[in-house]
């Protein structure tokens, strides 16, 4: 979604994911982690997309306009994660910095392993995050703008676009 909403913006894209896993899934120490997505968020204009919340998102949302939510439902979520990670690992489809999801990582029950685990155990967290969010006056600035079904994806993309008419938001 991040990736369409940039292209229509005509925005840089970037994948948090894509900075953080650097090559043999070893993390980028926090600091520089900042460090690079401060530059990023720096620019004029952008689209960033990933959920690090302790590390980065003070940086982000002290720069943003605009949180786009998606808060699909479990069944949602659970189908395109699986099915994705499904595709990634049987494709060997390399990711970032030349990392690929392995079969040892989906059998695993470690969120920090298994994406697949992390959304099952993470969704209810990142709602109560995202909800509290929302309604904390600090945030006033930000516009939140949340997302509950595909359907609902689809129509704010179009949405966006036909409200560019040859401007960009």
């Amino acid at each position: 979604m991040a990736r369409e909403l940039a292209r229509i913006l005509g925005l840089p894209h970037t994948e948090l994911d894509s900075i953080i896993h650097q090559a043999g899934w070893t993390s980028l120490p926090e600091e520089e982690f900042r460090r690079q997505v401060s530059v990023l968020a720096a620019e004029q204009r952008w689209v960033l997309d990933g959920n690090y919340p302790d590390q980065v998102q003070p940086i982000i949302w002290a720069r943003a306009d605009t949180v786009v939510w998606l808060d699909m439902p479990r069944r949602v979520v659970m189908r395109r994660v699986i099915t994705r990670t499904l595709h990634r690992v049987l494709g060997r489809v390399e990711l970032w910095n030349g990392n690929r999801e392995h079969w040892r990582q989906l059998l695993s029950w470690d969120k920090d392993e298994n994406v697949v685990a992390w959304a099952w155990q993470m969704q209810g967290a990142q709602r109560d995050r995202y909800t509290a969010a929302m309604a904390d006056p600090a945030n006033g600035p930000l516009r939140f703008i949340r997302l509950r079904s595909p359907a609902a994806v689809r129509r704010f993309l179009r949405s966006v676009g036909s409200s560019l008419g040859g401007d960009q938001l």
